[in-house]
């Protein structure tokens, strides 16, 4: 059951708005038609994702009163969380506020990883009956990267983009007497470590997946640089 609702609510919709792209787009190329699907999905959950992004903000804004009320109550952590509801109460801001945005778009991300790991190889029985069916699957980017294969190229290009992607994003760091603490060491080894994990998981897969992430990336990016100047 669960299945059925995944491929009907999230898998169907977006294998049949790729296919579409793919017969509308000029000398048909999978790799535009990829890039159109992931800028209109970015599009959609533009707002979702501002919201994020926003507290995000709010929250890097009040990094250095966090640190003080974890210093005050430093061996006190009932009191120290009471301190931080209260604070994070008064700026009417929920702190995992930032994680609800990607936790809905999992399931979209799923499906889209199942779209175009089958776009070359696609399952035409899921077509809806309006969508016309392809003759045949061209995998090339303009008749330079074959997306049915690894490159590592674009693998390379996604982990650098989620890097700047990341640093664009994280809080500035606050100096302490003390330790450092344990969210900045972890913020500061997941600036360096996603990007290495991007790499290595891209390095094998079909092209057609670091392409999607190159995209994504550079639309948060965007996203978050727009929200600067608001």
């Amino acid at each position: 059951m669960i299945t059925y609702l995944f491929n009907e609510i999230f898998y169907k919709p977006l294998f049949n708005g790729l296919i579409f792209l793919y017969g509308v787009v000029p000398n048909h190329d999978m790799g535009v038609s990829i890039i159109i699907l992931t800028i209109a999905i970015r599009l959609v959950l533009w707002p979702l994702t501002g919201k994020g992004i926003r507290s995000q903000k709010v929250l890097a804004a009040l990094q250095p009163k966090v640190e003080e009320i974890k210093k005050k109550f430093k061996d006190k952590k009932e009191e120290q969380a009471k301190a931080l509801m209260a604070l994070y109460s008064e700026n009417k801001i929920n702190p995992l506020s930032g994680i609800l945005p990607i936790i809905i778009q999992i399931p979209i991300i799923i499906a889209l990883w199942r779209v175009f790991l089958n776009s070359t190889d696609p399952d035409f029985d899921s077509l809806y009956w309006f969508i016309q069916k392809p003759e045949i699957i061209q995998a090339a980017f303009f008749g330079f990267f074959d997306l049915t294969k690894s490159s590592v190229l674009l693998a390379v290009v996604a982990g650098v983009l989620q890097y700047f992607q990341t640093k664009m994003i994280m809080p500035p760091f606050v100096k302490s007497s003390g330790s450092a603490d344990f969210g900045q060491i972890m913020s500061k080894q997941m600036l360096y470590f996603g990007p290495v994990i991007s790499i290595i998981i891209f390095w094998r897969l079909p092209a057609a997946l670091p392409l999607y992430w190159v995209i994504v990336t550079l639309m948060t990016m965007l996203q978050q640089y727009l929200s600067k100047k608001t």
